[in-house]
């Protein structure tokens, strides 16, 4: 092959280079999939929250914020939303995972940061967590995170997705922030 043979194939070699390098995104096969949301998950007017169970639709919501727990020593903070075992658990804004964690009442639990920092969502009573879902890793709004279960505190008959919003202040760290009612969030997505 002469010189103007080479310099063909190398350029054919650099075009196929750039075309992998900028065309092409390779995934692993675990990753957690971003998906559109699913029917009955309706985003809130504004856009920025996903009811964070696929195919629960507004109208299926209660606000149990305001209800006591552990016989009356505090109030819920959150709400729960009833589901079957191991239905999509969905990220409701885009953001960022915080923190994977396990505790006696939440059991299996999420903590994702708002992509603006200002709020952090936590997703509990989880049956598992979505393949390849990791501390620090970027979601979008709709992508799955994990399922529906009954762990911790919560009666294994009765699984749900307790989730919470909570109004963060600059540097504070994923376990604190201000307690904000979900329900009137979410139940706009009518």
């Amino acid at each position: 092959m002469g010189r103007r043979g080479w310099a063909w194939l190398a350029l054919a070699a650099l075009l196929c280079i750039a075309f992998l390098r900028f065309c092409v995104r390779f995934v692993p096969a675990d990753a957690p999939v971003a998906t559109a949301p699913a029917p009955g998950s309706r985003a809130v007017d504004n856009g920025e929250l996903l009811i964070p169970v696929e195919g629960v639709p507004a109208s299926a919501l209660a606000d149990t914020f305001t209800q006591s727990r552990a016989a009356g020593a505090r109030a819920h903070d959150a709400i729960d939303i009833i589901a079957a075992r191991g239905r999509p658990v969905l990220a409701a804004a885009d953001g960022r995972i915080e923190k994977l964690f396990w505790s006696e009442e939440g059991g299996r639990t999420i903590y994702q940061r708002s992509a603006d920092g200002r709020r952090v969502y936590y997703y509990a009573h989880l049956d598992g967590y979505a393949p390849g879902l990791r501390e620090g890793q970027g979601v979008r709004r709709g992508t799955r995170i994990a399922s529906v279960g009954s762990t911790g505190n919560a009666d294994p008959a009765a699984p749900h997705l307790h989730f919470a919003v909570h109004a963060m202040q600059p540097g504070e760290p994923w376990y604190r922030g201000s307690p904000v009612n979900p329900y009137p969030l979410l139940a706009r997505a009518r």
